[in-house]
């Protein structure tokens, strides 16, 4: 089907934007739907596992995010507030062009669910110092 192909090459876009802000190898990035909506954004969810000690590394999105931690615990650094340690069944959300990064806490490892709403025009992710 023309839809599912399509559906396949924007995910590995995805994926591979995303790999681009990751500092630290060992994190698994898993798309799972990307939806043209509303007019002018992109809408896109997927799972993030990070080992232990992993982090993201600092970056901003030109949208939203919001997601869920499903297993682990992490510290999420969100520019302008404070620290917020988060634990299996915690949520989050981070304004649009806020700098972030999330690092796993403990000795087990950490999965979340994401879900971003991003400006189509530009890119999913872009890398802070």
């Amino acid at each position: 089907m023309k839809i599912s192909r399509h559906i396949l090459v924007v995910c590995a876009v995805t994926v591979a934007a995303s790999a681009a802000v990751a500092q630290q190898s060992g994190i698994k990035r898993t798309p799972l739907q990307k939806i043209e909506f509303p007019d002018g954004y992109v809408t896109v969810s997927g799972l993030a596992e990070l080992p232990p000690g992993g982090n993201i590394g600092r970056h901003t999105h030109p949208g939203i995010e919001t997601g869920y931690l499903l297993e682990g615990e992490a510290v999420m650094s969100i520019d302008g507030e404070p620290d917020k340690h988060l634990k299996a069944g915690d949520s989050y959300v981070i304004p649009a062009g806020v700098v972030h990064d999330a690092k796993v806490h403990g000795d087990n490892g950490a999965k979340v669910m994401a879900v971003w709403v991003v400006d189509k025009t530009k890119p999913f992710a872009s890398p802070v110092k």
